[in-house]
């Protein structure tokens, strides 16, 4: 249950920060990203730029698309971590840390409109939804293949959840979610290129599975 804690801590840390007033020209980014890629949000900022935004109402497919999203970036985080514990690499730790708070920020988008959380009461590395759990079951498994694999792994999850965040906010009107869709999609951006830097070093290719060539050539050599 470790994890998810600290997933909850973020959420916390976060919803306090609803209740402040908006940034001001000092404040700090929204999201950091270190030298290796990992694209971390800050939570506090994160909060006081939410703060501003008027609390609409939700919609059956905003309420869905909120739930999704939690899990599948859960699932992020819990495939990194099972990583970081069989391959010493600092991408796997760094981008773990990162996808904490990328769930957690989803986790107060579900208290702010009062829904619920998926992933109440699951320990690491099990999901509600039948999907993500098969998701999660494969990729640990082909990870604990090889360092290759597991860098190749990492690269597919941040395929799949670019597809997946461009095809949820097409579901989505609400400007508060719709920006923190906005900061995951560019943080599965940078994470894959991280990824993807690290599994060239190690000798291993990528074919993209879940978006064009095209698309994947200009995420990795953006203009």
């Amino acid at each position: 249950m470790k994890t998810r804690l600290l997933s909850s801590a973020c959420a916390a840390f976060l919803l306090a920060g609803l209740a402040a007033c908006g940034g001001n020209d000092e404040s700090p980014p929204l999201v950091t990203v270190d030298a290796l890629g990992a694209s971390t949000m800050n939570m506090a900022a994160l909060g006081n730029t939410m703060a501003t935004y008027p609390l609409a109402s939700l919609s059956v497919a905003e309420a869905a698309s909120l739930a999704f999203m939690r899990e599948e970036e859960q699932l992020a985080h819990d495939v990194y971590a099972a990583s970081a514990r069989l391959w010493s690499l600092p991408v796997f730790v760094n981008i773990t840390a990162s996808e904490a708070t990328h769930s957690a920020a989803i986790k107060v988008l579900l208290d702010r409109y009062q829904q619920p959380d998926p992933l109440a009461g699951l320990p690491n590395g099990t999901f509600k939804t039948p999907a993500f759990q098969a998701l999660y079951t494969s990729f640990v498994a082909t990870s604990q293949i090889s360092l290759i694999e597991a860098l190749k792994v990492g690269v597919e999850i941040e395929e799949l959840d670019i597809r997946d965040i461009t095809a949820q906010k097409a579901t989505i009107d609400n400007a508060d979610i719709l920006l923190v869709y906005e900061h995951l999609l560019s943080a599965s951006r940078s994470h894959l290129r991280a990824f993807l830097k690290v599994l060239a070093q190690q000798g291993g290719t990528y074919v993209p599975k879940y978006i064009s060539q095209t698309e994947f050539n200009e995420i990795v050599n953006p203009q």
